[in-house]
């Protein structure tokens, strides 16, 4: 019965792209750990972890709010990803 948890900064995801994370992978780990059984899916447990911002580091900078949205897009009060215009 495997356990996977996928760790993210807050933010980043849509509730879509959560969807599809969690669908995608337990279809590998059917695939992978049970063999494409598909009666091993029920035993399959995917957790998406979200951290706020401040708790997270890369090459010493924190994000910000700001700079994921930038970076990804705004996401709603609604979970979905607010489209960005392109100039």
């Amino acid at each position: 019965m495997p356990y996977v948890t996928i760790s993210t900064v807050r933010g980043i995801l849509d509730v879509a792209q959560k969807k599809a994370l969690l669908e995608r992978v337990t279809d590998l780990l059917v695939e992978v750990e049970g063999q494409g059984n598909p009666e091993f899916r029920r035993n399959v447990w995917v957790r998406i972890e979200e951290q706020e911002p401040s708790h997270w580091s890369l090459g010493g900078m924190q994000p910000t709010p700001e700079i994921i949205a930038g970076t990804f897009g705004a996401i709603g009060t609604d979970g979905v990803r607010i489209a960005t215009s392109k100039a």
